[in-house]
């Protein structure tokens, strides 16, 4: 029986990666990234969608990158030297999520996890599934499936 409590226990913990979009804390689960890069200019591809930066190529791969602050309607990010691209990987899909910069990597009690408030509109929930609240600060946590899928629905 002790031991069964030991692995709930464990349970409660995750790791998350926390990154910058547009002055505003972000995270997501660790398990989704694959690698943090800097910044690499893309190559654009015509008629696609605004938030698309473009494609890089990753070891032979070919990866679309979303610039995350046009994605949540922060406007366009004009990016440089400092700008991070964090790739992740929701089930089969590989993509680069363009950041301002990577903070820190947490490990987090589901504790600090806070639902969005009811008032909060929906399509705020579509992208963000929590807010953590850590030494003082509000972390939103970022629903990265439903970013990647809203933007599949959006390129059909």
């Amino acid at each position: 029986m002790m031991q069964d409590s030991f692995f709930e226990e464990k349970k409660r913990y995750h790791e998350v990666v926390t990154f910058r979009v547009a002055d505003q804390d972000y995270c997501f689960d660790l398990t989704s990234v694959r690698e943090i890069r800097g910044w690499t200019e893309t190559t654009v591809l015509p008629h696609a969608q605004p938030y698309v930066k473009g494609v890089i190529n990753l070891r032979g791969s070919v990866v679309p990158v979303i610039d995350l602050a046009s994605r949540l309607g922060f406007g366009h990010t004009q990016p440089g030297p400092r700008h991070v691209i964090i790739i992740a990987v929701i089930g089969t899909q590989t993509v680069g999520l363009l950041a301002d910069v990577v903070s820190d990597i947490l490990t987090v009690d589901e504790a600090d996890m806070h639902p969005i408030p009811d008032i909060i509109d929906e399509a705020v929930r579509t992208y963000i599934s929590g807010v953590l609240i850590i030494d003082g600060r509000m972390i939103r946590k970022m629903n990265l499936g439903r970013v990647l899928l809203a933007a599949g629905r959006d390129a059909a």
